[in-house]
């Protein structure tokens, strides 16, 4: 990553009954290894009420093996309207402006809601890690990821799939 990194402004990202609003920037932290980002809160348009969160990280695949370059949560009373996969859509553009071809996803083995969210997007699976002891998301009780891949150029949404 070199050491002057650019954030872009994101615009205007909305789908529908999903307004992505950025919340932050953060710059890289080489003592902690923590990549450039930015952290978006998921909501209705024009309202008020944090549906949930969505942050994309810029940085290598190599760097972000275990965390991924996007990472998001929904609250629970918003789940099942596939507001992270929309979300994870929307961010792409975003990527590819840093010149991301392709993304990471990585997501705890055990959470099938994840899972089902990078097959709707189109993100291919691609193996499950274990994470280094010396790992902070292993210090915070994670074991595994399982890592996906989604190319950032064409065309994405969320694929319509019978539930």
């Amino acid at each position: 990553m070199p050491t002057h990194f650019k954030f872009f402004r994101p615009g205007t990202l909305v789908d529908g009954d999903l307004e992505l609003v950025l919340v932050k920037t953060t710059p890289a932290d080489p003592v902690k290894g923590y990549s450039p980002g930015y952290a978006f809160k998921m909501r209705h348009p024009g309202g008020v009420r944090t549906m949930g969160l969505i942050r994309l990280r810029i940085d290598s695949a190599a760097k972000l093996r275990y965390p991924g370059h996007i990472g998001y949560e929904v609250r629970k009373r918003y789940r099942g309207h596939r507001y992270a996969a929309r979300a994870a859509c929307l961010i792409l553009q975003l990527a590819s402006k840093h010149g991301l071809t392709t993304v990471w996803l990585t997501v705890d083995p055990k959470n099938i809601a994840s899972q089902k969210t990078c097959d709707i997007i189109g993100a291919r699976y691609v193996e499950t890690v274990r994470l280094p002891k010396t790992h902070e998301m292993y210090t915070q009780g994670a074991r595994y990821r399982r890592r996906y891949r989604l190319e950032t150029g064409g065309m994405h949404g969320p694929r319509q799939t019978a539930s």
